[in-house]
């Protein structure tokens, strides 16, 4: 009789249980609970606890993603369970992931040019009283596209060439490209994230009480969200490449975040076509 504990006679990874998806789930919600105390400023027994709920909740979240990702890894890198069926599989889920962002960025996208393009529908008499009937909104003062915007998008567009390099020297075994292309990538990611912030306070306009601001931050803001994601992304997978992980044929999770860095770029450039160039067409503050 085989052993029981043997690796099975097929290509499919069948995973081991698992306590993760259960402790994850359970940390979000705390997380979200937490979060909702925090914003209303509620109390629990007689404590304003929101910011600690959450940030419980919060801790949770990061130490399931951690082990998770860790067993993930464990099994592709000691265990040998991703064959190349497993691994296509893991491609048909990343390609359904960001085909699911792509339309979570389409709803933000929506949003924006139903307010822009009908700033001055006649059925929306609140919208109309507040834009004025134009987009921008009458007084706002916008960004100007071509400062920090424009800066923004060359740093983008710099670290898709990076991250470009890096997965080709994967693909060939030159392990030094890819740490330098990885290390460049992670570098322009942080100092995007930084302009962006830098762009942020000092804007003329604010998310409370303004469609143009919600639609801006909104959208531009969950983009952020996406590029500090993918920043920490391509960081583990430095981390793990300086760690001796990653061949020319199995890298799985190098060539995800490799999409997904991509994906980001092409998002950004929709936003800086849309919201940044040709929604303030002759509006912006020269200051700003």
């Amino acid at each position: 009789m085989a052993d029981a504990h043997s690796k099975p006679n097929h290509d499919y990874h069948l995973v081991d249980p698992s306590p993760w998806p259960l402790v994850g789930s359970l940390s979000v919600f705390v997380m979200a609970v937490g979060a909702v105390m925090w914003m209303k400023g509620l109390s629990f027994l007689g404590l304003k606890a929101g910011s600690y709920v959450f940030g419980a909740g919060l801790l949770g979240v990061l130490y399931v993603m951690a082990a998770w990702w860790g067993d993930v890894i464990k099994e592709a890198e000691h265990e040998g369970h991703h064959t190349r069926v497993v691994q296509m599989h893991h491609r048909y889920g990343m390609i359904l992931f960001i085909a699911s962002e792509v339309m979570f960025f389409v709803a933000w996208f929506w949003a924006f040019f139903d307010a822009s393009l009908f700033a001055g529908e006649a059925h929306q008499y609140a919208r109309v009283e507040f834009t004025g009937g134009h987009w921008p909104p009458t007084g706002t003062e916008v960004f100007d596209p071509w400062h920090l915007p424009l800066l923004n998008t060359l740093i983008l567009l710099t670290s898709g060439t990076t991250v470009t390099w890096a997965h080709h020297a994967m693909l060939h075994n030159d392990r030094e490209g890819v740490k330098k292309g990885l290390l460049l990538t992670v570098l322009l990611g942080a100092l995007f994230t930084f302009v962006q912030a830098f762009e942020y306070s000092h804007a003329a306009f604010g998310f409370k009480g303004s469609i143009y601001g919600a639609t801006f931050f909104m959208a531009t803001g969950f983009h952020g969200a996406h590029v500090l994601i993918g920043t920490i992304f391509l960081l583990v997978c430095l981390m793990r490449t300086l760690s001796g992980h990653f061949n020319a044929k199995q890298h799985l999770g190098f060539e995800f975040a490799a999409w997904y860095w991509h994906f980001v770029d092409v998002v950004w450039l929709f936003l800086f076509a849309a919201i940044y160039v040709w929604a303030s067409h002759g509006a912006y503050g020269g200051g700003h």
